[in-house]
């Protein structure tokens, strides 16, 4: 708390974006359920408190479309975000992110506190983290593909059946996103930000050995969980509130994200 206060009395910010977060795929999120939950909810939840009390003209928060419940109807509406739990290996992270979407519109109600908050879909690109232990699919699998391939391995290993579908949005189109509501988006009320594509696990491990040019089998362990069954955003109410709309190709920013992790093995 005594740092986030210096920091804000030392910088003195007119906009705060709170981007951090203990982030990680499946693995992590199974084997980390109190400290995703812990260390979110209270880097949240001091962050936005003491902005308020710096007199921060507007907070951002940054959700995530972990909040949603297990079942939600396809194209996840940010209407349906109370209508069920979260998947369960997903839980604790998504629900400590969502306890900011309580506090914006719990200051904005009592404090008139403008504060606002977005839930990106899964995300994507340069700079991703690809260490396997601790990184999401699209990142997990791009390294998996490039290493293999140099090895002359026979084929890679893939967590579950491959059937769920995800939604991606490419970094660049994300802070896009962001900015664009930063600027221009004045509620508390939920806003998605995603591409509006849906491709299974499946698709997209395939799409990503053809993009790398791993040629051997794909070996799926389905020993390990798939995860949420579906997932797909609304993205209307963006494009209606503050004009977002995602530029970057699916193909076309994998593409890049690869030669990014190639060119950094490289070096």
């Amino acid at each position: 708390m005594d740092h986030i206060r210096r920091l804000l009395s030392d910088a003195r910010p007119d906009i705060v974006i709170h981007l951090a977060a203990k982030v990680g795929g499946i693995g992590a999120n199974r084997e980390h359920p109190a400290d995703f939950f812990y260390d979110n909810l209270m880097m949240g939840v001091q962050l936005l408190h003491e902005s308020w009390r710096a007199g921060v003209e507007k907070f951002v928060a940054i959700g995530t479309i972990c909040a949603y419940p297990k079942f939600a109807p396809i194209p996840f509406k940010e209407e349906d975000l109370w209508d069920g739990y979260p998947e369960e290996t997903n839980a604790p992270y998504g629900l400590a992110k969502k306890m900011l979407l309580v506090q914006s519109q719990a200051y904005r109600q009592q404090y008139g506190f403008n504060s606002i908050y977005l839930l990106p879909v899964n995300l994507y690109g340069p700079g991703d983290n690809f260490d396997l232990h601790t990184s999401h699919v699209i990142p997990a699998l791009i390294r998996k593909c490039v290493e293999a391939k140099a090895r002359g391995d026979d084929q890679i290993v893939a967590w579950g059946t491959g059937t769920p579908t995800r939604e991606f949005l490419y970094v660049e189109d994300a802070a896009e996103g962001i900015l664009r509501a930063t600027e221009r988006y004045n509620s508390s009320e939920p806003v998605n930000l995603g591409s509006g594509r849906e491709i299974s696990i499946r698709e997209l491990t395939e799409l990503i050995a053809r993009l790398t040019g791993f040629e051997g089998r794909i070996v799926w362990d389905t020993t390990k969980p798939d995860g949420q069954p579906r997932r797909q955003l609304d993205v209307s109410r963006a494009r209606a509130a503050f004009g977002f709309e995602a530029k970057t190709g699916f193909e076309e920013g994998l593409h890049r994200t690869v030669a990014w992790f190639m060119e950094q093995q490289r070096a």
